[in-house]
């Protein structure tokens, strides 16, 4: 499957350190566990690699990446 997502959020996400490894489809997404109005993503993370827009919340995760978030809105993967 390919990924598309609008230019002006892959340009506002500035904090990636991971290259946009999501947009290849090769890399394992963090689960979305519960999504509220699109807009609050509750995940599940794949890895303990720190990420610069994961939020701890109480014993969940929050994500506010928004090509992470434009997937799971969009494709719902």
């Amino acid at each position: 499957m390919t990924i598309i997502v609008d230019d002006n959020i892959i340009k506002g996400t500035t904090k990636c350190k991971k290259n946009f490894s999501c947009l290849s489809g090769e890399t394992t997404l963090c689960g979305v566990e519960l999504c509220i109005e699109n807009k609050i993503h509750f995940i599940k993370c794949v890895s303990k690699e720190s990420c610069n827009y994961r939020i701890s919340f109480g014993f969940s995760y929050v994500c506010n990446c928004p090509v992470r978030k434009e997937i799971y809105n969009h494709y719902k993967i």
